[in-house]
């Protein structure tokens, strides 16, 4: 996969074009052998070949607006562009008015030159950790294809879009894991930021508590480049990356870790010897914090009743369009009652004061973004077995947005085997020390 870094570099010193690459990726999604029809719900190829004609005019001219004007980009199918409806993988909104305006993270990446190819597909309102829409068709994961695995949700298209080439970097939502898991079942990068980092304006929402927006793309770097510019920042991130002798992470023994697939577990003790061997400290021990979040949720923690808020009116009078599993974990949300509400916010309040003082000695979390390899989707028909299957694949990436951190997962798989994502992880509004430490690793896990 090509970085951004490196395509930045070619369309500087002339090898490449924006419209040649708007043309390549537009071929690689039309391809009638792929999975562009899936990993695209809307395709927006006029304005693209104009975006890039106009960008490659502006750099000829010396007037580009960022080093990576004319890089071609997917947009999840939840955010607003203005003039279009933002269905969010639904049947419901699919007639809905159109935004008048450009959510904030649209016009930001706009201002930087970036050409959004179109909306990627996405669990229906983004509502599950395995990535399966039944309205528009699901995207593959790229392992083992021809048997059908699971791509990861909620971004599933936006994760598939940038394995197979078909786009740079796609942007993705992150309410309990929808960038990590994705990237960890597509063998890509996904970072959840800060939430309050990235503007939500313009994005449709799941969960207003716990809903962040975040890139997919094939580095860190790539990552850190799309993240800033979201942030609203002027310039990419000078990305240094910190020695990796005398850094101290932290495993969370307990639920994150038990159960794993063997081919999860064999990759990512892999990985911590690798580190180990580099000089880094890796300490495995009880966060009580994080022990405790389980049961604080048993109730559908917050999504299930905000979802219910937002989507109550519409369930009532379209019920019958919505993906039955989707409206189902929805309905919950109907059950806890105000009190409850109350009692959660302040419970993660508490938690998130305990675990901050408990992470003081470590740089970062490291453990497995998903427990599991990617599913089959046919093992998925019977609804029992699908619950199931993405409970155990939300388990890992949920912590974080409950703890209200920042994490990224990075490949540590070998290309022979089944896609596997290692979680860096760290508190509110530690995204710079986390991208320089995930650079370093990064590095560090080439070899594998």
């Amino acid at each position: 996969m090509e970085t951004l870094l490196s395509l930045a570099a070619s369309l500087a010193d002339g090898k490449l074009t924006a419209r040649a690459l708007v043309e390549r990726s537009l071929a690689r999604i039309e391809d009638k052998s792929g999975e562009g029809s899936r990993a695209f719900i809307t395709l927006h190829a006029t304005a693209a070949r104009a975006s890039a004609e106009a960008q490659d005019r502006l750099r000829a001219a010396g007037r580009a607006p960022s080093a990576f004007a004319g890089i071609p980009i997917g947009l999840k199918d939840l955010f607003d562009i203005a003039g279009e409806p933002t269905p969010a993988g639904s049947r419901v909104l699919r007639n809905a008015p159109p935004a008048t305006r450009n959510a904030s993270i649209v016009a930001r990446l706009l201002a930087w030159g970036f050409i959004p190819l179109g909306r990627t597909n996405m669990t229906e309102f983004a509502y599950s950790g395995l990535g399966l829409n039944p309205h528009y068709a699901t995207p593959l994961s790229p392992w083992q294809r021809e048997i059908g695995r699971v791509p990861g949700g909620s971004s599933s298209g936006s994760a598939v879009a940038v394995a197979d080439g078909m786009v740079a970097a796609a942007i993705g939502t992150d309410t309990g894991g929808s960038c990590r898991i994705p990237a960890a079942f597509c063998g890509v990068t996904g970072y959840k930021p800060t939430a309050r980092r990235i503007p939500r304006d313009g994005v449709l929402p799941l969960s207003q508590t716990l809903d962040s927006v975040g890139p997919l793309a094939p580095s860190v770097a790539c990552c850190a480049i799309l993240d800033a510019a979201m942030a609203g920042e002027t310039a990419p991130p000078a990305l240094a990356k910190l020695p990796l002798a005398g850094l101290r992470l932290a495993i969370p023994r307990g639920h994150a870790i038990e159960g794993l697939d063997p081919e999860v577990a064999t990759a990512f003790a892999r990985a911590c010897a690798r580190l180990r061997a580099a000089g880094v400290a890796i300490e495995e021990r009880v966060f009580t914090p994080v022990e405790e979040i389980p049961e604080v949720n048993r109730l559908g923690g917050f999504s299930a009743p905000e979802a219910y808020a937002w989507h109550r009116r519409l369930l009532d009078e379209n019920a019958a369009l919505y993906d039955p599993r989707v409206a189902a974990r929805i309905q919950r949300g109907a059950e806890p009652r105000a009190a409850d509400y109350v009692d959660l916010m302040a419970a993660r309040a508490r938690i998130i004061a305990a675990m901050t003082a408990e992470m003081a000695p470590f740089d970062a979390l490291i453990l497995p973004t998903v427990p599991i390899i990617p599913p089959r989707v046919s093992d998925l028909a019977d609804d029992a077995a699908y619950q199931r299957q993405n409970l155990q694949t939300l388990r890992n990436t949920s912590l974080i947005n409950f703890l209200d951190g920042c994490a990224i997962s990075l490949p540590c798989h070998r290309p022979d085997e089944a896609p596997v994502g290692l979680m860096l992880a760290g508190m509110a509004m530690a995204d710079a020390r986390l991208f320089a430490l995930a650079a370093s690793v990064e590095a560090a896990l080439g070899g594998d």
